[in-house]
This record gives C-alpha cells, sequence and structure tokens, in this order.
C-alpha cells in the first residue's frame, strides 16, 4: 500500500465527454471551458455519484489498472443506494474484468452498506 502523501499527489487523467446539448463552463459568469481531461485521485475508493452510468464502462477499468499499477487491490466503488441502474452497471462491468478476483456486495456497515461494493483486484 502507498502512504497517504502519494495517495494524494497521484491522479489518474479521465476523458470525459460533455454531455449531449450542453456546453462544458466553469460557472455562469466564467468563459473558460472546462477541460475535456479531468484529474482524478487514484486511491483506495473511487465515488461515482458525479459520474453517469454511460461514463462507468471506460472509468472503472482505467481506475482499477491504475490501482493495480500502484499495489492497491482492495478498492471500495460508492454507487449510491438510489434506484439500483448504477450499481447493477457496476456489478455487470466487474463480473467481465479478468483483473477482478470478486466484489463483495454490500459493503459492511462501516464501509456504505448497500450503496458500496468492494472489489479485490488479482495481484
Amino acid at each position: 500500500m502507498l502512504d497517504a502523501d502519494v495517495l494524494s499527489t497521484t491522479r489518474l487523467l479521465l476523458d470525459v465527454p460533455a454531455r449531449a446539448g450542453h456546453t462544458r463552463r466553469m460557472s455562469t459568469t466564467d468563459d473558460d471551458m472546462i477541460p475535456d481531461v479531468v484529474e482524478h485521485p487514484v486511491g483506495p475508493e473511487l465515488d461515482l455519484h458525479t459520474f453517469r452510468p454511460d461514463e462507468i464502462s471506460s472509468l472503472i477499468p482505467e481506475y482499477l489498472a491504475e490501482c493495480r499499477k500502484r499495489g492497491i487491490r482492495r478498492v471500495r466503488i460508492i454507487h449510491g443506494k438510489g434506484s439500483g441502474t448504477l450499481r447493477t452497471g457496476v456489478h455487470q462491468l466487474l463480473a467481465k474484468l479478468p483483473e477482478v478476483s470478486e466484489f463483495i456486495w454490500p459493503a459492511d456497515e462501516t464501509s456504505g452498506s448497500w450503496g458500496a461494493t468492494w472489489v479485490i483486484l488479482k495481484a
């Protein structure tokens, strides 16, 4: 495992497409466009609350690959409780990934319960 200082400076660059019909802007008063590549910290937890279900198919494999490179073998994916659409998509994707040894849902009570899934990666 990496120490907290290394994890806080390690980032994954994500290619996040603009939503159809929307212009990506920092704020209503700022004319600068939000970059197409967004930095996301890499660590033992991935919170999907800010992502749409159609974005996870590229995000999760890239994220888990970076975790494996850094020796992180246990990752908590937070998908939320909601309607279950995001969770279902996450589980379907995890079942297809060869680098996933197993995934555990629901997570224990102190780790997000029904709103999170533990992912165990192969060495």
